[in-house]
């Protein structure tokens, strides 16, 4: 359990103690680095493989590549030898980094060609991961039997996997035969353009089959991460995979009941996930190899959660903010390193909708009768509990925040919240539970019982402006979020696609 503020103090690394009676030659591989406590943790090679940790005294040499480093050059997977002193201190460290991991293929040079003119939808959430589309000149009202179906792609496979949309292709995820896979459709039509099989198995439960997460574009590249844990890199134009690893096996995890459901974070130069494990609550890795870079270990070691991260600054601090199973995480971007947690608005069974960021606050909500916490935050990278109450009770359809208020389900409530009071301003019963999605001045409400309904987005009241059910409905909940993008409306349904154009 966490205890009111979890400080970088409590974050457990395992680090045993290294006692050596005279100067002695270590080598091995970087496991893990701590920057708090200046330490590497390296899997020493020999007769006998063992683990362990070594402290760095300030005026210890680094050596990377044959130049002279620092402590923030170190990372997971170089080659590395120790040298102590008779007081087993060290005082010379060489490191080797490796040019190409095994599983890494050198990345497509990139095309010239411009983006589509469709827009770009690059990941879940949006460009900003807030579910907030910057489309404008859409429909303010629908026809009776809706908007103009553009077209229907069937076969994608199960999943509740939404879309991502960037370079004039839509990327998403699905169980094909006994296998996973992430899948690239044609913008303007649809069609398949190709499929990259994660690597691991079809994704099978009593709730729903397949993948839960939803691509990640960057750039040529897109990622993706299935519902056990296997995560790939391909290229957008062809599907080849680059690399791949497991984040379950390799930080030496377990699968959370309902599967890996995170979209995972690109910032910079690193992938940022969670893989909930003993060896790492959170990981970050090189995005261009799938080599380790740090890892974040969270006292009382914290399986994931059913949310995906979200980018934060604030202060002159850039954090990633997301829960674990126990309560909301704030870390350092650049190293992991914990700024502040707090248990407040985290049940005991899934956490799983994404925090919300404004003006200095960040506002969390899940269900099972949990509620929602507001937190502000504070200069130093440092954060304090406004208020905590029931009112939104959100388990897994998202919220948007709008001219500070929050919109989202309190289970089966739409509600239009304060975010700065956390006192509801109107609330209404007409959609049922389900997702939310904002774009020019309207929400986008899908129930999770298939019918799509348009709302104006303001703290006055409930006004909707049209309804409609898409066809060929599956016996599943509809749990993917509506996407807006280049003038059209995405709504994935397990292995079906429909697209509506949405533009006046």
């Amino acid at each position: 359990m966490f205890h009111r503020i979890i400080s970088a103090s409590v974050i457990g690394l395992f680090l045993l103690s290294c006692h050596f009676a005279s100067a002695a030659t270590f080598n091995g591989t970087i496991e893990s680095t701590s920057a708090d406590d200046n330490a590497i943790t390296v899997k020493l090679v020999g007769k006998k493989e063992e683990i362990k940790t070594f402290t760095l005294p300030a005026n210890a040499t680094i050596l990377v590549d044959g130049k002279k480093s620092t402590f923030e050059d170190i990372t997971d997977g170089q080659t590395v030898v120790v040298v102590t002193n008779t007081s087993a201190e060290v005082t010379r460290l060489t490191l080797k980094t490796p040019k190409v991991p095994p599983a890494t293929k050198k990345p497509p040079k990139k095309a010239n060609k411009e983006p589509a003119p469709g827009g770009s939808w690059p990941q879940f959430r949006g460009p900003d991961r807030d579910n907030m589309s910057t489309e404008t000149g859409l429909l303010d009202e629908w026809p009776a039997d809706g908007p103009k179906l553009r077209y229907e792609q069937k076969k994608l496979g199960e999943g509740f996997s939404t879309v991502s949309i960037s370079g004039g292709k839509i990327f998403t995820m699905g169980n094909q035969g006994n296998s996973e896979a992430l899948l690239a459709l044609d913008e303007a039509t649809g069609e398949p353009v190709w499929a990259a099989k994660t690597g691991g198995p079809a994704f099978r439960d009593g709730m729903g089959n397949g993948p839960r997460g939803t691509p990640t574009v960057d750039g040529e590249l897109v990622y993706a991460l299935g519902a056990s844990g296997d995560l790939i890199c391909a290229a957008v134009e062809n599907g080849e995979i680059l690399w791949q690893r497991n984040i379950l096996k390799d930080y030496e995890g377990s699968n959370i009941q309902w599967g890996i459901s995170e979209s995972v974070l690109i910032d910079g130069k690193q992938l940022i996930c969670y893989p909930g494990g003993q060896l790492a609550t959170i990981a970050g890795m090189d995005k261009m190899t799938g080599r380790g870079l740090w890892r974040c270990t969270v006292e009382g070691l914290p399986k994931a959660s059913y949310a995906s991260a979200i980018l934060v600054e604030f202060g002159g601090e850039r954090m990633v903010v997301n829960y674990v199973h126990t309560g909301v995480i704030a870390i350092r971007a650049k190293n992991g390193n914990v700024l502040w947690g707090y248990p407040s608005s985290a049940n005991d069974t899934a956490n799983c909708s994404a925090p919300l960021y404004s003006d200095g606050m960040v506002y969390t909500a899940s269900g099972y009768g949990t509620g929602c916490a507001m937190f502000k935050l504070k200069t130093g990278g440092k954060a304090e509990v406004a208020y905590t109450n029931k009112e939104m009770k959100n388990h897994h359809g998202g919220m948007v925040v709008l001219d500070g208020h929050v919109y989202g389900f309190d289970e089966q409530i739409l509600k239009c919240i304060d975010i700065k009071t956390g006192e509801t301003v109107w609330q209404n019963r007409s959609v049922g539970k389900g997702s939310v999605t904002y774009a020019d001045g309207h929400l986008y409400l899908r129930s999770e019982n298939g019918p799509v309904a348009l709302c104006v987005a303001t703290p006055k009241g409930y006004e909707e402006k049209g309804r409609f059910t898409p066809p060929n409905r599956s016996n599943k909940p509809a749990w993917a979020y509506p996407v807006v993008c280049g003038g059209r409306l995405y709504l994935r349904d397990m292995d079906s696609l429909v697209v509506y154009d949405i533009k006046k």
